[in-house]
């Protein structure tokens, strides 16, 4: 369901953010918040568009 694809997201970019800032996102619990948020939105911009962005600022520290 929706709830699976969300959490598919969210784990496929917290890994990218791990491999990409050498930073594990799976402790910090507002961030986590922070990127499924961001994801759901992505995940209904992408029901009617080819395309989405997924841009957070300061997700890890700020």
């Amino acid at each position: 369901g929706g709830e699976d694809f969300d959490n598919r997201m969210v784990n496929h970019f917290a890994q990218e953010f791990q491999r990409k800032y050498k930073k594990d996102l799976k402790n910090n619990k507002r961030a986590l918040r922070r990127l499924r948020t961001a994801c759901e939105r992505a995940k209904r911009t992408l029901s009617s568009s080819t395309q989405a962005s997924i841009e957070i600022d300061s997700l890890f520290e700020g």
